[in-house]
């Protein structure tokens, strides 16, 4: 069945790509095979070379990557530009690191020399999604490759563009047939790719849905898996937060990539004594914000990623009123062409509402008021989830105190959550398992071999 891209700002067909066939995917996974044979005893002097110049031509092309991103998916083009550089910062920051991070590391025993070796396990398969189609995609690229493994694509159906865009920068940058391919096939292919004897392990950026389907294949095969899915991020306000940059930076955590992040705020638990003041400064702001075309450079907020997701969006918002939440701001679909949702914020919200209960990917923030901060922490840790959250205060040691008691994969005080590349990245509970970047995230695709000699 064809695969179509599709233009969210106005559902207009872009490009139909017929999908790679069972034999081309198989020469792929052979390919990459052979490669890592060759690519795993590449010094990582060798390899950094390449992904400098991946970074190189990262930047030359951003202006053009970005467009790609805007067409396909509906992204501002400023936020796509900045993507891109993102992208070429992990590649130069493992291109930098990745020999210091997997250098053989001393151990202490009764042998005459212990030590902990790493070595790349081979084929990666990366199952990665739509809504940040670049730098989901490097941020396992580059730390997984410049280990000495090598990887395979299989990316959302609804940015083949972006995909085949990421390939075309690797062989552009030099790097050897088969190190990194890009796989144009369904969701329904995986599972078959996942249980290939050359495929040693997979990663996976999405839904819980796709997760746990992705996680029962590999783990039937006794694959290493690592995941990345939803998240309902906490952005707690407590009584003495600046609460000009609290807000400001609540407007950014909550609508960026139209509010279709995993690490968006989504549920703002603000404490009674600043509540009103924090609805009036938020509600303000939202309200400023201009929804339109993504590719003009006055737009505040683009469309989402496609009519479906809009309308799922709205389903929510709407089963969440009818049990009682109130809009405070929008609620509602523009009566527009394309994919737009207006900014939303909702309130007296309850257990078994949707806004309540499930992640809301897209431009609408989840509205609670609490007592004090015990209040807080137990509302935050309510949740099925556990990718990040914020806490605003300008008692920095509170609010140290606070982020140890919040169960999650990471914790940011007066600062929206991000990712870094210095930083690891990954949830708990039903948000997944496993780390992204750091000195960890390249450890994941290895074999930490214990040595010892005697």
């Amino acid at each position: 069945m064809p695969i179509q891209s599709v233009n969210p700002s106005n559902n207009q067909l872009i490009q139909v790509f017929e999908p790679h066939s069972e034999d081309f995917v198989n020469a792929a996974i052979e390919r990459a095979d052979l490669q890592f044979s060759l690519w795993k005893d590449v010094p990582f002097a060798d390899k950094a070379i390449l992904f400098n110049k991946l970074a190189t031509v990262l930047e030359e092309r951003k202006e053009s990557l970005a467009e790609i991103m805007t067409l396909e998916m509906g992204k501002l083009t400023a936020e796509g530009i900045a993507e891109v550089e993102k992208c070429a910062l992990v590649c130069r920051y493992y291109a930098d690191n990745a020999e210091k991070f997997l250098k053989d590391e001393i151990l202490k025993s009764d042998h005459s020399k212990a030590f902990i070796s790493y070595h790349p396990l081979g084929t990666i398969l990366a199952v990665m999604p739509w809504n940040f189609p670049l730098w989901q995609v490097f941020r396992f690229a580059a730390p997984t490759l410049m280990a000495g493994n090598v990887g395979l694509l299989k990316h959302a159906s609804n940015v083949q563009m972006c995909a085949q865009a990421i390939e075309d920068v690797f062989i552009e940058a030099g790097f050897p047939n088969g190190s990194f391919q890009n796989l144009r096939i369904g969701s329904d292919k995986v599972e078959a790719i996942i249980n290939d004897d050359r495929i040693k392990a997979v990663t996976l950026t999405g839904s819980e849905g796709a997760g746990s389907a992705v996680a029962s294949v590999a783990g039937s095969k006794i694959k290493k898996s690592v995941l990345e899915l939803g998240g309902s991020d906490p952005f707690i306000v407590l009584d003495n937060a600046d609460m000009d940059l609290t807000v400001r930076t609540a407007v950014k955590a909550r609508m960026r990539n139209c509010g279709q992040s995993c690490i968006a705020a989504k549920r703002f638990i603000v404490v009674e004594r600043v509540y009103d003041e924090f609805v009036e400064k938020f509600s303000s702001f939202l309200q400023a914000l201009k929804v339109g075309d993504p590719s003009d450079i006055m737009t505040s907020c683009g469309p989402m990623a496609s009519e479906d997701l809009a309308n799922e969006l709205l389903k929510q918002v709407e089963e969440s009123v009818s049990k009682g939440a109130k809009v405070v701001l929008g609620g509602k679909r523009p009566e527009r062409e394309g994919a737009y949702f207006e900014p939303t914020i909702l309130a007296d919200l309850k257990p078994g509402m949707p806004a309540y209960e499930d992640e809301l990917f897209g431009p609408v923030a989840s509205l609670f008021k609490v007592k004090n901060e015990e209040e807080a922490i137990a509302l935050a840790n309510n949740s099925k989830f556990g990718l990040g959250a914020s806490i605003w205060t300008q008692d920095l040691v509170r609010g140290e105190m606070i982020a140890r008691k919040i169960e999650s994969g990471a914790v940011f005080v007066n600062h929206m959550v991000s990712s870094d590349p210095r930083l690891p990245f990954g949830g708990i509970k039903t948000s997944g398992y496993g780390r992204e970047l750091s000195h960890l995230g390249i450890r994941e695709f290895m074999n930490t071999k214990t040595i010892a000699i005697n």
